[in-house]
């Protein structure tokens, strides 16, 4: 008779720290899996933590929660149900590992620590973690042996290796992957490899769901020995599925599975957006959201995020006006806020800024308006709407796109104003490509409404923070095409200037960019945190010294002196040193 397994796949959200809710999550998905009929249920890395839990793992009492909440399960598993798989941090002998465990018939039946712990990026696990061995498989009912590599242990090949030389029939391996763009080629051609060199199938279980910056996409698969894929999970969604195996001659295979379609691009970076606004509002347990809505592109995108995120009831736009806010910008605004079917308000701030001047007119007696008063009206925004969340308790939604906030081009404590930003990590140029994208699409999870929900006008209007008459971004800015092009090359490629310039830029332009790039620094140490999307966020990806002086000349790469290479230098004397 032919010996088959039947495997669930929890792809679910758990929340940092809330040990008694994914607890919960995982019995109801447990349950689940047991009325399919499955053998196991798998859950992702750190699931009773929920990752990442950062320093909250330094805190015993946190560790201990974690643990006991593992043992509740395992007394579980008595029940003759499936056993189950699942992440928590475990403290053993002094050191605290990420930790992976099985659970089957009413006790822990196996414990495997990640051995390859990452340190790069958004990922600093070694600062709270040890690393463990290379772990070997276990033998789950003396059916099968599970290798059990955790999320980074596959990126290289020793840990796989390890388990297929030990006897492993089948690579189960967990993950908290974050979202970015491509990010799921860069996985599944990982995996390939490693099923590649060790001829074991393997299953990538991804966490989804948002936590602070990062949002987990889930997009979940499996790939048989052949390389081949066997199933497909879909992106930014829960779901506990079932995939069932059977052993051949050759091993094992898994029968053909779902195989949903995963978004890309810019479809797949609205749902990040919209996920990780929807679950740090709902996570910290705001009622709602309140937004500033001037009648710009950025403002209208996230209202329309806000709104497929919460649904309308749950999102207040007010537009607040001042001597330099057009007619334009005013039916702009209520054309945005009708499509959505929000509550709009008008708050003007007039007195608010008038009385501001009034104050302060002794200390700038004798002195021109410049930028100080340009920032006196952000700043009067920002108060009236965090005034709004005081009383009221939502949360503000602060609006600025990664352009602007590249080149310092916003205020401190005016529309810098928020508790998170769905679009801090999207260029201005991905901004008018989202707005069209939304207006022709939205995600099937969108509580918003279906069509045109950002005006067109809005779109095609010359953008304008409307601080002065007849003011617009390029008044100050390079053409966004041109900033764009120039800050990615900066900031995720870390390029010279030499090398920017040679792409066709101007190269007092790019030394501009550059410059406003290190000033603006301290402006976004005091940013409010938003969706990561690109591969280099500002905040936990990119960490750079406020103090500094750096900069790019633009000269030609430096070339060492061969004379003065390392043996000439080592012939150096102390003294000469």
């Amino acid at each position: 008779m032919t010996e088959t397994f039947r495997l669930a796949l929890a792809q679910i959200n758990p929340i940092v720290g809330d040990i008694a809710a994914n607890l919960a999550k995982l019995r109801e998905a447990r349950a689940e899996a047991a009325r399919q009929g499955a053998e196991l249920v798998m859950f992702t890395e750190l699931f009773l933590a929920a990752y990442p839990p950062e320093d909250l793992v330094l805190k015993p009492a946190f560790v201990d929660a974690c643990r006991a909440a593992l043992e509740e399960i395992a007394r579980d598993t008595a029940d003759g149900g499936p056993g189950v798989l699942v992440g928590l941090p475990w403290q053993e002998g002094g050191k605290v590992y990420n930790a992976y465990a099985a659970l089957d018939q009413g006790r822990i039946t196996a414990i495997r620590f990640k051995h390859d712990l990452p340190n790069y990026g958004v990922f600093d696990e070694k600062r709270v973690f040890a690393a463990g061995p290379l772990p070997g498989p276990f033998s789950f009912r003396n059916k099968l042996r599970i290798g059990m590599p955790i999320c980074e242990d596959i990126w290289g090949p020793e840990p796989v290796e390890c388990i297929a030389e030990t006897g492993g029939d089948i690579l189960l391996v967990p993950n908290g992957s974050p979202y970015e763009g491509d990010k799921i080629d860069t996985r599944l051609n990982i995996a390939v490899a490693r099923v590649t060199e060790s001829g074991l199938p393997l299953v990538y279980l991804n966490q989804v769901g948002g936590q602070d910056e990062l949002v987990f996409d889930g997009a979940s698969f499996g790939l048989n020995a052949d390389g081949s894929l066997a199933f497909q999970l879909p992106a930014f969604e829960e779901v506990v599925a079932v995939v069932d195996w059977r052993r051949e001659s050759h091993g094992w295979v898994c029968a053909p599975g779902p195989k949903a379609l995963v978004v890309e691009g810019d479809e797949a970076d609205y749902e990040a957006c919209m996920l990780g606004l929807r679950d740090y509002v709902g996570k910290n347990r705001f009622p709602g959201v309140v937004l500033g809505l001037s009648g710009g592109i950025d403002s209208a995108l996230c209202a329309a995020l806000a709104v497929d995120a919460l649904g309308a009831e749950r999102v207040h736009c007010v537009m607040l006006p001042y001597r330099y806010t057009t007619s334009e910008s005013l039916k702009d605004a209520e054309d945005c806020a009708h499509a959505l079917a929000v509550r709009y308000d008008i708050v003007p701030i007039a007195g608010a800024v008038e009385g501001l001047a009034a104050v302060l007119a002794p200390l700038f007696a004798g002195r021109e308006p410049d930028i100080t008063e340009e920032n006196m009206q952000s700043r009067a925004r920002g108060t009236i709407l965090m005034s709004i969340s005081n009383k009221f308790g939502p949360m503000v939604v602060t609006t600025g796109n990664k352009s602007e906030m590249s080149v310092g081009y916003a205020t401190l404590y005016g529309d810098m104003n928020g508790g998170f930003n769905p679009i801090k990590d999207l260029y201005k140029m991905q901004v008018f490509r989202l707005c069209h994208l939304r207006n022709r699409w939205k995600p099937a999870s969108a509580k918003g409404p279906d069509g045109v929900v950002i005006p067109e006008h809005i779109i095609s209007k010359p953008p304008s923070a409307e601080l002065r008459e007849n003011q617009t971004d390029q008044d100050s800015l390079p053409p966004y095409e041109v900033l764009d092009d120039i800050l990615q090359c900066l900031v995720e490629n870390e390029m010279r200037v030499s090398d920017i310039v040679a792409r066709g830029h101007d190269l007092d332009t790019v030394k501009k960019v550059e410059r406003l790039l290190y000033l603006a620094e301290y402006k976004r140490r005091q940013s409010a945190p938003g969706v990561k999307v690109t591969p280099k966020n500002f905040g936990r990806d990119r960490r750079y010294p406020i103090v500094n002086r750096f900069r790019d000349d633009g000269a030609a790469p430096f070339k060492p002196d061969p004379a003065l290479g390392p043996d000439a230098v080592m012939a150096l004397g102390a003294a000469d040193i």
